[in-house]
């Protein structure tokens, strides 16, 4: 007789992972609206961000005015449509009954789970990529001509540069990260209007309840713990002792309100049925 096999051999079994990425792979190239959503991160992306350095104005020296986070500021509209994209990424497969599927094929709902959100951030890291340098040489062509010079205390908008580096390579991640929180809420409430409705609501109604607080020290404890507010705190190259948390600590913040959202997504999973 064929002895079955030792339990827990599927569970080490590498293959098994490598099977789910390819499945999610598959699922997420073959989707119809997954191009179009990445290529509207790109095309929001710079076209804010290209806006925005084209009306801001350095006439003096001293203006107050981030060169950075002008040119980056595109990220604000594209970490929306990173947000649907992601939550359609689990919550489209709800809607449509192909969730069923998908656990049968892949019984391990965890494994299944994890795929889903390294092929979501590869995707992801590669359009904020895109955005974020297209950002990025709009603000070095257009920004010196708008005041921002050395003489004004602004040497040109370089990756070269350590803070500009920074702050390009953290709004990458910014948008990852923003991928991940809605992959995680999306999968806890399975809905995709109500699963959009959340995360935009934690993105940027936080900041709106946040300015409306009178108190200085709670306004500024909430900036701190917002996850679009700290987050985008990585974007900042001037002023930073004047903050309410680091440029990294912020980044930091928001990895926590991502990680949270996988842990109660991942363990709704694991409970619920299908």
């Amino acid at each position: 007789m064929r002895r079955a096999p030792a339990r827990g051999t599927r569970r080490t079994n590498p293959q098994y992972g490598g099977h789910a990425l390819h499945a999610e792979w598959t699922k997420a190239r073959t989707a119809g609206g997954t191009i179009w959503l990445l290529l509207a991160v790109i095309a929001a992306t710079v076209a804010v961000g290209t806006a925005v350095a084209t009306a801001t104005r350095c006439p003096a020296a001293g203006c107050g005015q981030d060169p950075a986070k002008v040119s980056l500021s595109g990220i604000d509209l594209g970490q929306a449509v990173v947000a649907i994209l992601a939550v359609l990424a689990i919550s489209g497969e709800y809607g449509t009954g192909m969730i069923l599927l998908t656990l049968t094929a892949m019984p391990r709902r965890t494994t299944m789970l994890a795929a889903k959100a390294a092929i979501l951030t590869g995707l992801v890291m590669v359009a904020g990529t895109v955005a974020v340098l297209g950002s990025v040489l709009a603000g070095r062509l257009i920004l010196p001509g708008h005041g921002f010079i050395p003489a004004h205390g602004y040497p040109l908008l370089s990756l070269a540069d350590g803070p500009y580096l920074r702050a390009a390579a953290g709004s990458v991640l910014y948008l990852s990260l923003v991928g991940l929180l809605g992959l995680g809420i999306a999968t806890a409430i399975r809905d995709s209007a109500v699963a959009i409705g959340v995360v935009l609501g934690l993105l940027y109604l936080f900041p709106v309840v946040t300015a409306a607080v009178a108190n200085p020290h709670w306004q500024r404890h909430l900036e701190q713990i917002a996850p679009m507010s700290a987050g985008l705190a990585i974007q900042a190259t001037t002023g930073l002792r004047g903050m309410p948390i680091s440029p990294w600590a912020g980044l930091g913040v928001l990895a926590a309100w991502a990680a949270g959202a996988m842990l109660a997504g991942g363990l709704l999973l694991r409970v619920r049925d299908a």
